[in-house]
Order: structure tokens, then C-alpha cells, then sequence
């Protein structure tokens, strides 16, 4: 059963409205083919109206759709040949965290992401997309190895938010986030950063030191969930709409304050409605990049990452 979102409902109320009665003129001799034109027109304009106008929390709820296109749909319909590597060679394998080698239009490339579960059953041996320390290592050993070999990193971010729970902190969750940061930042390959569905906080961010970081059109990506938000300000979670508002989590928030550097468009109703189309929108963005930044020297590259994120944020020196 598709997962309907609540500012769809009217569209799909219209919807199947227009599929009765096509079904109702097929069963019977009535012609009712101009209601249904005068329908699927007033649908058209719907269409537009509500997806052209999204609000901050109805692109929270589309980054969380879950149906949503995950980092192993769009590895693909974007490599070949990808060969997935296990375990960080410390404690042992994350599977909300996926990486491994490819090619990308007969390059090699390393390509790590999130990876959260389409149903019950995977979600739980996923983690729920929310990784724990060894996801990060291995994650890690996966960049130095690209170094190395000279390879293209390619992330894909999905995800809430690394596993708060005790083992995870047991097993130094905070270290390994902050050594990829420090890892990451000093990097001599290329390194695309490609946020797909939510990007939270610190467990986003130990895959999102890149020399570009680009965003779909309704994912998100922030410091904090909207219900931590709130429930921090204003000792309610159920104000997440309204710190969603607040918060300039949307790629179009992000794009203005210089956080991230290009906006990839969806399909009308999300990435899901369409992958394949999905895949090819990356594709010409993920190819822009490599090409730009493989022209660069390391000098150059770490020089220009580190530019990057001096620029970004609003401050004054004393």
C-alpha cells in the first residue's frame, strides 16, 4: 500500500474520483468524458498549486516518504560492476552504512552511503538507516583506500541521525564521527556529497565533507530533527511543524546560505514517483562535479574545499 502524506490527500481524493468514473463510463453507456477532461484539468492545476508550494515540514515528511529511493537504488542505476565491502576491521560490519568500488561512465570510483530499509524487517537489520560507530569506520577505511588508489568518493546522506543508544557510545560513536570530519577534510581525491532523503545532524555530516555537496529537491538537512527542536525549545515535539518552519532545513534554505552548492530537481510528488528519472537528475549532476574536480591538483582541491567551508556561516573577526 502506498504511503499517502497528508497535503497529498486532496490530490488523491481527485484522483479517484477521476478513476470512477472513467470506470463507471467503461461499465455502462453513459459518456461522461468531458466531466472527467474538466477533472483531470482541475487536477493538473492542483498538481501544481500544492507541489509548487510546499512548506518546510511537507518536504520533511517527502525526505521520510517511505517509499523513497535509497542509496543502493540510485548505486544501481548509477554504476556498474559495484562491489559492496563489509565490516571496519575493529568490531564488525553496519548495515546502515553501504561501501564499496564501481565504475561511474568507465571510471572507478568509491562510492558509501546510508542505507535505511524499505519495509519492517529491513529497517531492523539496517538500523533504521542510523549507524553505529563501526559504520563509520568502515566508511573510513573505504576513503583512505580511494586515496590511495586515486578514486573518486562518492556519498550518498540518508540518514536521522547516528544510533544514540549505549553500545554505540560504548564503542566510541562520538570519535569516529569526529575522525571522519578530520579525515575527510584533508582528503586529495575528489570527493561528491549527495544528500537523498534527511540529512541529521552529526550522523550526516560524518559522510558530508565534500568539495561539493548537492541536495535533492525536498530532502533535508540539518543539525537536529524538527521534533528534537522542539522538544528542546519548547518542551513539545509536537511543534515540529513549526520548528520545520524555523530552522532553514529545506535545499532551498540551505542553497541560499551557501551550505550546499546545487539544488537536484524531482519529479512532481518526490523521488519516488519517478526513479528512474531521479537517477538520471543525479547523473547529470554527479558528472558536472567529477569533471570539475578531477582538472583540479591535490593543492588546489584541499585549497578549494577549505575555502568552501570558511566561507560558509555569517561572522565577523576581532
Amino acid at each position: 500500500m502506498k504511503q499517502v502524506l497528508d497535503f497529498e490527500k486532496p490530490i488523491v481524493n481527485l484522483k479517484d474520483k477521476i478513476a470512477e468514473l472513467k470506470k463507471f463510463t467503461k461499465d455502462s453507456d453513459i459518456d461522461l468524458s468531458d466531466e472527467i477532461r474538466t477533472l483531470e484539468k482541475r487536477l493538473a492545476v492542483l498538481e501544481d498549486d500544492i507541489y509548487g508550494n510546499l512548506k518546510p515540514w511537507d518536504r520533511v515528511q517527502m525526505a521520510r516518504h517511505q517509499q523513497r529511493p535509497t542509496t543502493l537504488d540510485y548505486i544501481q542505476r548509477l554504476f556498474t560492476n559495484f562491489i559492496e565491502f563489509h565490516g571496519d576491521r575493529l568490531y564488525g560490519d553496519d548495515e546502515a552504512i553501504v561501501a564499496g568500488m564501481a565504475y561511474y561512465k568507465d571510471n572507478p570510483v568509491t562510492v558509501i552511503g546510508h542505507q535505511r530499509g524499505k519495509d519492517t524487517k529491513e529497517n531492523i537489520r539496517r538500523n533504521f538507516g542510523m549507524p553505529h560507530p563501526e559504520g563509520y569506520r568502515k566508511a573510513l577505511r573505504h576513503m583512505k583506500q580511494a586515496e590511495k588508489f586515486d578514486r573518486p568518493i562518492v556519498c550518498f546522506i540518508d540518514t536521522k541521525g547516528a544510533y544514540p543508544g549505549k553500545a554505540a557510545e560504548e564503542r566510541g560513536q562520538s570519535e569516529a564521527i569526529a575522525r571522519n570530519l578530520m579525515e575527510m577534510a584533508g582528503l586529495t581525491v575528489p570527493i561528491v556529497c549527495i544528500v537523498i532523503g534527511e540529512g541529521g545532524s552529526g550522523g550526516a555530516l560524518a559522510l558530508s565533507v565534500g568539495d561539493h555537496i548537492h541536495m535533492l529537491e525536498n530532502s533535508t538537512y540539518s543539525v537536529i530533527s524538527p521534533e528534537g527542536a522542539a522538544a528542546l525549545l519548547w518542551k513539545d515535539s509536537g511543534q515540529a511543524q513549526k520548528a520545520a518552519e524555523s530552522m532553514k532545513i529545506t535545499s532551498y534554505d540551505l542553497k541560499d546560505l551557501g551550505v550546499i552548492d546545487t539544488i537536484i530537481s524531482e519529479p512532481k510528488g518526490g523521488a519516488h514517483r519517478d526513479i528512474e528519472q531521479q537517477a538520471i537528475n543525479i547523473d547529470r549532476v554527479l558528472e558536472e562535479s567529477l569533471i570539475a574536480l578531477n582538472e583540479c591538483k591535490k593543492d588546489e582541491l584541499l585549497e578549494k574545499r577549505w575555502e568552501k567551508y570558511k566561507k560558509i556561516g555569517d561572522y565577523k573577526e576581532s
